[in-house]
């Protein structure tokens, strides 16, 4: 062989090695991620059903105690969470101290004081687990059972934002009447045997109360964040704007998603990544009624987007609200470890691990299978947009990692 022959023969030989070489660290690391992903998936399925029992068997401190030691400012609780059974024992059974009507905002809710100092907010059944809410994604009253359900979409989706929910039964004659405070018993009502009340809030009104089959009302309570973490409200960058026949930015500016990029705190840190996680979750859930949302206070950017508010969820089961989905679609941008989970979810698994989950809810069964099978099928609409992204865009400006500071995106 000549010896021009040979160098191009060992050039040609240098590349696929230097090539085979990239693309297997390459590999390996995107392997190594992909495992990690999939060792926190495991894990999130063995520990999905959750029996609620009393016992804290490793430490003194109480159910209050530990929650709010939780809280940071990317979870509101960890991965592994043993003591979680009994925070949600504690938030269906002790003792309620206070009642009062709920913060302000628009749907009825109370605020009650458990035993321990504790502060939860109550949210009544409306409405029947196969009832279908009519008309806009955001119509009708809350649904306290979505309350519940999305708490376990949380967990299952591994976001750790919302905070702790769980369903209960209260008694309004005997636990609520007697530490309700005048506000509050001034709503009361009797509707023939059923004990009601309405509350204060934007569209409470003493002709639509909620009402207790007899004087037991079944509901959901949500554990109040620790007060040493301060919210701070934000207008979501892809809400409605409220006005008949007035079109939002985003819905009609084909450059919105570059300009929300830009814009503070969108333009550095992981909060535009956790509005895309966020729009996932919501389309999944079906609720189009996140037009704001709250972080924790002088956070710049860098606490997550906090879960709160989803009542508005799993109104009507056919419902395929694709506006949802407007920051997906139109920015072609998703967390690696986000889209892993999603595709380990498919197949029917996500129905299963929320059946599991909130199997030994007192409320239990939260949701009804038509729910249940919307979910499933929202899921796949949102892998086929990805894979849209990725037809068009290919995987690297599609699938970022969850650190990647936003310029490189």
């Amino acid at each position: 062989m000549k010896l021009k022959q040979r160098v191009v023969l060992l050039a040609i030989l240098l590349v696929i090695f230097i090539f085979t070489k990239v693309f297997l660290i390459d590999n390996l690391d995107t392997s190594a991620a992909n495992r990690e992903d999939q060792r926190a998936f495991h894990r999130m399925m063995t520990g999905l059903r959750v029996e609620l029992a009393p016992k804290l068997d490793h430490t003194l401190q109480s159910p209050w105690e530990i929650a709010a030691q939780w809280v940071v400012p990317r979870e509101v609780y960890p991965e592994e969470t043993p003591e979680l059974g009994a925070i949600m024992h504690a938030m269906a059974t002790k003792k309620i101290i206070k009642a009062d009507v709920g913060y302000k905002g628009t749907q009825l809710k109370a605020l009650l004081i458990l035993e321990g100092g504790q502060k939860v907010v109550f949210k009544p059944k409306r409405y029947s687990r196969d009832y279908v809410v009519e008309g806009e994604p955001y119509a009708g009253y809350d649904r306290h059972n979505a309350e519940v359900a999305v708490f376990h979409l949380d967990r299952i989706l591994g976001f750790r934002r919302a905070p702790l929910v769980v369903g209960r039964f209260v008694n309004l004659r005997t636990e609520i009447k007697p530490v309700a405070t005048e506000q509050l018993l001034s709503t009361f009502l009797a509707v023939g045997n059923n004990t009601c009340f309405y509350g204060k809030c934007y569209y409470c009104r003493e002709t639509e109360p909620a009402c207790a089959d007899g004087d037991t009302m079944e509901g959901s309570v949500t554990l109040w964040l620790p007060d040493v973490w301060p919210l701070q409200k934000h207008r979501h960058p892809w809400g409605r704007t409220y006005r008949e026949g007035k079109l939002a930015r985003w819905e009609y500016d084909e450059s919105y998603c570059d300009a929300v990029k830009k814009t503070s705190p969108y333009d550095s840190g992981p909060r535009f990544l956790d509005i895309i996680d966020t729009s996932v979750f919501d389309y999944l859930i079906g609720n189009a009624d996140r037009h704001h949302y709250e972080s924790f206070q002088d956070d710049e950017g860098a606490s997550m987007l906090i879960l709160l508010d989803n009542a508005k969820s799993f109104g009507n089961p056919s419902l395929d609200e694709r506006s949802i989905l407007a920051p997906l679609y139109q920015c072609c941008i998703i967390r690696v470890s986000t889209w892993n989970r999603l595709n380990y979810l498919k197949n029917r698994v996500l129905k299963s691990a929320l059946k599991s989950a909130m199997a030994h809810d007192p409320i239990s069964p939260v949701l009804s299978d038509p729910h249940l099978d919307a979910v499933d099928q929202r899921l796949l609409n949102v892998l086929a947009t990805v894979k849209q992204c990725t037809d068009q865009f290919g995987m690297d400006p599609v699938l970022v990692e969850d650190r990647m500071p936003l310029s490189h995106l």
